[in-house]
């Protein structure tokens, strides 16, 4: 079959594109005239300035339709949007620029589209000039850990003189290393620049924020995964109000989102010690797992395995010199989920760092390092600046004659691998969950999601994660606790069925990976009525806010089984 040309595929992407901005745009202009706000409630706010540009992501499409089935359902709304108020935006960094501009006006475009004939507070961009003063001569330590008092007095009884202090620099931390691609930032003038512009947007999010709240009083807040700093700042402002806040995150299956009172990227779950699964849950279990095994999975749209393929002879030749092998899986190393990670390690290379040491002293085990598929995705602009494989180059691991190191788009089984080892060593990928599906024994370096709960070996200290791997490696066998298997099953069912929403029945994908489309649907299908998603959303939000709840990190858990289905309906 012939290709189509280039300039024929543009169009049709554009065709497309304008299709669903048309559809958008009418379903939009519908709810305003469903809804019908009840006056006596308090409102909800949404904010999500770091989920897209144009285009509708996951997550952005996650917010506006859970948005507009609580207007449905009679409660007043509120979106805080952006209107160029951030000198520089997470995703309009330039890394090739960091002084350039982000786009602004396409944004603000679709913001007019996403929102047309909804209630909508724009926020505009100025900067602080004492704050600005106060950040001039900071060098990049200074600025990370930069603090300054708040541009408002959530409690009445602080004295004057004794404003609470903003943590700015804890709070754009985690934005640039995700903008930038890399934990460790170079102290120079242009990350320097970037780390002020980031703190100063940040410091005018929080001003427009804390306006918002005093004067609307809302029930309950709604953020994008409260990580990147527009989101996380208006998370903290929020709660020094005491104001209830959610957020949210793309899941584990298609389409679908995790909604929770705690950090959204750490995924807390709080699983009711009664629940087991039964066999039909067991089956079902069993039948995604088989296809993960496969790699024909995706995650926030992207496919990371366009193959997968068997460990080739020459490895199995190599391998069948030493006594054992070690696995080796690392992540990505400015992933947001790298915050909660963190807590045995200052971050995964000085783990890496470990391990390195103790590859030198075990030249009879061989250790295969493997690097994450996201690492260097092809044809992403989401390429790792500070990447395992440099780590490999700089310290001339793959030099060595018991290592093997695989790189990030070579499309070797990760489970084969696994199969092979005496034990596997993680950072916190998912990988460490299914290593113990698998029965292998996971020594986890990073505090993970399902470190909540006894399914992979966790030390508290880096001393007793080295003298652990010692253990293991003298050990024959690794002895693994019973539960562990028991414990990742109940874990990984109730991660995929009871604590995700699904919203396939809305969405469709776009051309563009991680991108969505509307699919044809009637404003009715929004209604908390007609849609399990809908109503286990709005009863979450809505009622738990009704009662009076207070912020704290519990999970809301708004899936409790039942917009999938425990017992495998779907």
């Amino acid at each position: 079959m012939a290709k189509v040309p280039k300039v024929v595929a543009r169009l049709e992407t554009r065709l497309e594109n304008w299709r669903n901005q048309q559809h958008l745009i009418r379903l939009a202009r519908q709810i305003a005239v469903q809804a019908k706000p009840e006056p006596d409630r308090a409102p909800v706010i949404f904010f999500n300035a770091s989920t897209r540009l144009s285009g509708l992501s996951q997550n952005a499409a996650f917010n506006l339709l859970t948005s507009w089935s609580l207007r449905l359902a009679g409660s007043p709304l509120i979106h805080f949007v952006c209107q160029a108020g951030m000198s520089h935006c997470v995703l309009g960094t330039n890394r090739q620029d960091y002084a350039s501009p982000p786009p602004c006006s396409t944004c603000i475009a679709q913001s007019q589209n996403l929102y047309s004939g909804a209630r909508v507070h724009w926020f505009t961009y100025a900067a602080d000039p004492d704050l600005a003063q106060a950040l001039r001569e900071c060098n990049l330590v200074e600025l990370s850990a930069f603090t300054y008092p708040a541009p408002f007095s959530a409690d009445d009884s602080n004295p004057d003189g004794e404003r609470l202090q903003m943590p700015l620099g804890a709070l754009v931390l985690p934005s640039i290393r995700w903008a930038l691609r890399r934990h460790h930032l170079p102290d120079d003038e242009p990350t320097r620049y970037l780390l002020r512009e980031y703190i100063l947007s940040a410091y005018r999010v929080a001003q427009e924020f804390a306006a918002l709240l005093e004067r609307a009083q809302p029930a309950v807040v709604v953020l994008f995964n409260g990580m990147m700093y527009p989101e996380g700042t208006a998370r903290w402002v929020a709660r020094q109000y005491g104001v209830r806040t959610l957020t949210h995150e793309v899941s584990f299956q298609r389409f679908s989102a995790f909604f929770t009172e705690g950090q959204a990227t750490a995924y807390p779950l709080h699983i009711p010690e009664a629940f087991q699964l039964t066999p039909d849950q067991n089956a079902r279990l069993d039948a995604y797992l088989e296809q993960r095994f496969q790699g024909k999975f995706t995650m926030a749209g992207i496919q990371f395995w366009p193959e997968m393929r068997a460990l080739d002879p020459s490895f199995l030749q190599k391998a069948a010199n030493f006594r054992q092998i070690v696995s080796v899986f690392t992540n990505v190393v400015f992933d947001t989920s790298q915050v909660h990670a963190n807590v045995l390690f200052p971050h995964m290379f000085a783990w890496l760092d470990l391990i390195l040491d103790i590859i030198r002293s075990h030249p009879g085990t061989l250790f295969v390092i493997r690097a994450h598929p996201d690492e260097m995705r092809p044809g992403s602009a989401k390429k790792s600046r500070e990447s395992v494989r440099a780590w490999v180059q700089r310290n001339q691991v793959d030099s060595l004659p018991n290592v093997v190191f695989i790189a990030s788009q070579e499309y070797v089984s990760s489970y084969d691998l696994i199969r092979r080892s005496k034990f596997v060593m993680v950072y916190n990928s998912s990988i460490g969950l299914e290593a113990t599906l698998l029965g292998a024994a996971v020594l986890c370096g990073g505090k993970a999601r399902y470190t909540q709960y006894p399914s992979v070996f966790f030390p508290d200290t880096p001393e007793a994660y080295r003298e652990l791997a010692e253990n293991f490696l003298d050990a024959d066998p690794v002895e693994i606790p019973a539960e562990f298997q028991s414990n990742a099953r109940r874990f990984l069912y109730y991660q995929l069925y009871c604590a995700s929403l699904p919203f396939e029945a809305y969405l469709q994908p776009a051309k563009r990976p991680g991108f969505v489309h509307l699919q044809d649907f009637s404003w009715r299908q929004l209604l908390p009525e007609n849609s399990p998603t809908m109503q286990v959303l709005v009863a979450g939000i809505l009622d738990r806010a009704q009662s009076g709840a207070s912020p704290d990190e519990k999970t809301i858990l708004l899936g409790e089984c039942h917009a999938r289905g425990a017992a495998g309906k779907d």
